[in-house]
């Protein structure tokens, strides 16, 4: 029997798609149904890794993590993480296979639908309904002729079409409206049903445009979704830093995360932003480092080229004073490798740049290659001194995605691996300095272990001058998270239309 499919579309980017993807998946999921997610093409530099060690977009693995199934490439075939205005490295089925201009790419669109096929076919056999979440909007008339990721998957899936509004922001009506208007009638026919989402304030007020909005459309609301707490599901994009919640007052520790232009991976921090008394914080100018008792260099998608914007910004010159001064610092993958003394790309494998000064903060050297590791990992805390001599000993989980090696020219590291995609391992990684203030490791997903993580705080703490919170390291698990979320929208929306509408 072949699943059935629903699809969740966006007037824009940054609606909720992704947010009412994980919803769906965990309501679902919870009423018995084996539920799957899936995007057939995804542009995001926040990836995560399946267990077979492919690459696939951060926000589907948190939507498996939701229905309660392991992530696999099938539900995001193409990845697009980009490098430039014009060019991104193209992932497909886990693996990378170059880096394309958008012209480029269009012209592998026809293989490419052909592998999101594959892939949709294979999860519709294997479970009872796949939640399909579209990109940006349907209605870029410009792209609508090649596109492999909204209308044209609605129809190869037969699916119905959720269309999701983003009210906080202004002109939602419009938005609905001026869709509709731009698509194809059949299309159009596909849209069963609108969704109101980020709706703050009295409903009554909202509800004669409800009633308006469906005279002019003959399109039902079914439902208006409150504006949700942040951090109820991983970050996806960059476009999440820019809506972040003003910093609250009253914290016990500022946590400042650098923002260069091509910024990945920046959910490890997320973990560290939950903990009460912890404010994180981004920086892009030298100015916005002052106060901070943490820094942290996070992953890169292009590393030599941010590695420059720092210079240019006077980020490294700043990062360098406060690093000697004694304030704290962690890179994390390609802020690791910025950290050090030199980036060597012999081969073109990053940039036309084949070697680039690091900031000179550890004692290493990375050298880019053409094999991109994505796994993974166990480790042990092997560090004597610094943040994490507490944790000596304790066994952590993470993973790897980049791009290099990086040879330590020194003694001392805050990681051994214990495996790499369970295959047993003995590999040191990363490296300190400044007797262990300074940090770098490959390890995505650090400070998602939880005495990691209170040991880090702690030692913030003591160093601060500042007590402690005894609820550190106990964050809610993911489990909660997911069904709180399921929770709101449930009763937020017409589940019983949405049900009929796929047939369950």
């Amino acid at each position: 029997m072949t699943a059935s499919c629903l699809m969740v579309q966006g007037t824009a980017s940054g609606v909720g798609k992704s947010l009412l993807t994980a919803a769906f998946c965990r309501i679902f999921s919870r009423q018995g149904y084996r539920v799957a997610p899936f995007k057939a093409q995804n542009m995001a530099l926040n990836a995560a890794v399946t267990a077979d060690g492919c690459e696939i977009g951060r926000a589907q693995a948190a939507q498996a993590e939701a229905a309660g199934v392991e992530p696999t490439v099938d539900m995001n075939p193409i990845l697009l993480k980009p490098e430039g205005e014009d060019c991104s490295q193209v992932v497909v089925r886990g693996r990378p296979i170059g880096r394309l201009t958008f012209r480029e790419y269009g012209a592998q669109r026809g293989a490419l639908l052909a592998v999101v096929a594959e892939s949709l076919a294979r999860l519709r056999a294997a479970h009872d309904l796949v939640i399909i979440e579209g990109a940006g909007s349907p209605a870029e008339i410009n792209l609508s002729a090649g596109e492999i990721v909204n209308m044209r998957i609605a129809r190869l899936a037969d699916a119905p079409v959720v269309l999701v509004g983003d009210i906080d922001r202004g002109g939602v009506f419009a938005a609905f409206v001026g869709t509709l208007a731009l698509l194809e009638p059949d299309d159009r026919a596909r849209v069963a049903g609108f969704v109101v989402n980020k709706f703050r304030g009295n409903l009554a007020l909202l509800a004669p445009g409800l009633d308006m909005l469906y005279e002019r459309t003959g399109v039902p609301v079914l439902g208006v979704v409150p504006y949700l707490e942040r951090g109820l599901v991983p970050a996806e994009d960059s476009l999440d830093l820019d809506d972040a919640a003003p910093a609250s007052g009253g914290a016990r520790l500022d946590i400042v995360v650098v923002r260069p232009p091509r910024i990945a991976n920046f959910d490890d921090v997320e973990p560290l932003a939950r903990e009460p008394g912890v404010r994180v914080r981004f920086a892009t100018s030298p100015s916005h480092l002052v106060g901070a008792n943490l820094l942290i260099v996070p992953g890169s998608k292009s590393t030599i080229a941010d590695l420059a914007w720092l210079r240019e910004t006077r980020l490294a010159d700043a990062l360098i004073a406060a690093a000697r001064a004694g304030t704290p610092l962690i890179g994390l993958c390609g802020g690791y490798q910025m950290l050090g003394r030199a980036l060597e790309d012999p081969d073109g494998v990053e940039s036309s740049v084949t070697t680039a000064a690091g900031l000179g903060l550890l004692p290493v050297v990375t050298t880019f290659g053409a094999t991109k590791r994505t796994v993974r990992v166990h480790a042990r805390v092997i560090a004597e001194v610094g943040p994490l001599a507490a944790v000596r000993g304790q066994t952590i989980e993470g993973y790897e995605i980049h791009m290099g090696t990086t040879r330590v020219e020194g003694a001392g590291a805050p990681f051994s691996i214990l495996d790499r995609g369970g295959a047993p391992c003995g590999d040191p990684d990363g490296a300190l300095a400044f007797d262990g203030v300074v940090i770098g490791t490959y390890l995505h997903g650090l400070f998602a272990n939880d005495g990691l993580r209170r040991a880090l705080l702690d030692w913030l703490a003591t160093r601060t001058g500042v007590a402690a919170d005894p609820r550190w390291g106990q964050r809610e698990s993911a489990t909660a998270r997911y069904d709180r979320l399921a929770d709101a929208v449930a009763a937020a929306v017409d589940l019983k239309t949405i049900s009929a509408l796929i047939g369950l």
